[in-house]
């Protein structure tokens, strides 16, 4: 369990992604004992485990999430869905439903 400052609350759980190839899906959810605590399936974990892993808590820690439960099943993600995922299910779990569509 990796501890960080927590800085948003998690409020509901948020859901993002599918089951389908080269996709993952990203589960978070009220951590009641603080620390973010990450369970990840995946049909690469061999060889490619350890960076799901380390792209999923730098989005979190990015977000300012400090305590969560993350379930990620992964089937071949690439880095920019992982955090697409992460982001959308952080903003859908905190009910941020407002993004900043707009091109500067």
């Amino acid at each position: 369990m990796l501890m960080m400052p927590e800085r948003v609350k998690i409020l509901d759980a948020g859901i993002a992604g599918t089951l389908e190839s080269s996709d993952i899906t990203i589960q978070i959810e009220q951590n009641d004992r603080n620390g973010i605590e990450l369970e990840l399936k995946s049909t690469v974990e061999n060889q490619f485990g350890s960076q799901i892993r380390k792209v999923i808590l730098e989005t979190l820690l990015e977000l300012g999430v400090g305590a969560a439960i993350v379930r990620a099943n992964d089937k071949g993600a690439l880095d920019c869905t992982i955090r697409a995922r992460v982001r959308t299910a952080v903003r859908r779990a905190t009910h941020q439903n407002c993004f900043p569509w707009e091109v500067k």
